[in-house]
């Protein structure tokens, strides 16, 4: 049974955008890594085997969150299950994995990436590190999962990154802002021993942000009231 509702439509287009923009990022290089993005039950996914920087929405299928294809006609991303179990235990609208530079490289040598920056603060703090499995197995499906609790991303031992978040904008600038990290770690790691921001510290940038609605444009006008 195959589902051609519009908005699947819409976002098969959209995962394909998000495929080519990161891409053009440096995030996804030939075959490797995979998006998709949840739309009530049916979930809209790249293709295994496809190049992700040249996607187009036909190289994007749609399941059903038992991983039963219902549009499209190629196979689903083997790292179908990590998605599914993505959006089964934390509810999230899409989620990104990447086998970007720097978030592969720390992977190889960190457990987590520490809180470096307050800009981390958006995936939650700390990056864990996932213990590595193979590709494509549940194995590695409920390892990332775990690294993922209470947080927007994780790093994958030797193999990449994953980022998850409400709207697929979101989880792809998830993806550019952990791999940004990465690099100012990776950087300051050459200097010395990068310091981390403490838990004090990370509370006193929440409240400011929420005192100051950082992050939104506003009127000069509301900042002077």
């Amino acid at each position: 049974m195959t589902d051609s509702s519009p908005v699947l439509s819409e976002e098969r287009v959209a995962v394909a955008a998000a495929c080519r923009r990161l891409g053009a990022e440096g995030l996804l290089i030939g075959t490797a890594g995979n998006v998709s993005v949840r739309v009530e039950d049916r979930v809209a996914i790249t293709a295994t085997g496809a190049v992700l920087a040249e996607l187009t929405p036909e190289q994007v299928t749609v399941v059903d969150l038992d991983g039963e294809i219902v549009a499209g006609e190629l196979l689903p991303t083997s790292e179908l299950d990590l998605h599914l179990g993505v959006y089964r235990r934390y509810g999230t609208t899409a989620v990104v994995h990447t086998h970007a530079p720097m978030a592969t490289a720390l992977s190889l040598v960190l457990d987590e990436l520490p809180c470096i920056h307050y800009q981390l603060l958006a995936l939650g703090g700390t990056v864990r590190v996932a213990p590595y499995a193979t590709f494509g197995t549940p194995e590695l499906a409920e390892s990332v999962l775990t690294a993922l609790d209470g947080r927007g991303a994780a790093l994958m031992a030797n193999h990449g990154a994953v980022t998850h978040a409400p709207t697929l904008d979101k989880a792809v600038e998830h993806a550019l802002l952990l791999e940004w990290a990465c690099g100012v770690y990776q950087r300051a790691a050459v200097l010395g021993t990068p310091r981390a921001l403490d838990e004090q510290q990370q509370i006193a940038v929440i409240e400011a942000a929420l005192a100051r609605n950082y992050g939104t444009t506003q009127s000069a006008q509301e900042g002077n009231r």
